[in-house]
């Protein structure tokens, strides 16, 4: 779902990504509408590059992106299998299971890739 990236929001995707000069998608031209699909496909070299930098998020931050992937506002469907998998254990090590499925139920109503 299409929002607009709030400060937090792009405070997370520099932490993340702190190569991230301009909040815009090279390929597209649009302005990023998500946190987690540029990080994977547009600055990770690899899917151990991205467990990497979402092992960066502090708990707080890892919640408040759990909680928009729960909402719908925070989209999974550009991210790679292995990139997605490297996400949900993360969740899973650092919450619980019980957490994890609530994502992957997410992203089976919300999962639908949306390009920026």
């Amino acid at each position: 779902m299409p929002r607009e990236l709030s400060e937090p929001d792009i405070e997370i995707l520099k932490k993340l990504a702190p190569e991230c000069g301009e909040l815009t998608c090279s390929g597209s031209g649009h302005r990023f509408h998500s946190i987690l699909p540029p990080v994977s496909n547009h600055f990770a070299v690899d899917g151990h590059d991205f467990a990497d930098r979402i092992q960066r998020l502090s708990d707080d931050e890892l919640r408040y992106l759990t909680d928009l992937i729960t909402r719908g506002e925070e989209s999974l469907g550009c991210l790679p299998e292995e990139d997605l998998d490297s996400l949900l254990a993360l969740i899973t090590e650092r919450f619980s299971k019980e957490e994890t499925t609530k994502v992957i139920e997410a992203f089976a109503s919300f999962g639908a890739c949306e390009r920026s």
